[in-house]
């Protein structure tokens, strides 16, 4: 199974959704390098920067579950860096 690395950027309009948003993290807790947010007060909104390293397919499913909730924006952006892992 090969890797990426990957930014995802999160951008969160909707108060009532940090809750899901942050169970959604949790569940992909095991890909998720780290992530930092920044609370942009002028505008009312939360910007989130999560870096993961996981296969595309885990990539694009954790963006779009981010990405369907009310109010929230995402897009990803991939490394040129992939590796393979061995399968158990």
């Amino acid at each position: 199974m090969e890797t990426r690395v990957a930014i995802i950027g999160v951008i969160v309009e909707e108060v009532d959704s940090v809750e899901k948003l942050n169970n959604i993290l949790h569940d992909y807790g095991a890909y998720i390098i780290g992530r930092m947010g920044i609370p942009y007060r002028e505008k009312d909104i939360n910007i989130i920067c999560v870096v993961v390293d996981a296969p595309n397919d885990i990539i694009s499913t954790l963006s779009g579950k981010l990405g369907k909730l009310p109010g929230v924006s995402t897009k990803a952006v991939y490394s040129k860096y992939s590796a393979k892992i061995e399968e158990e």
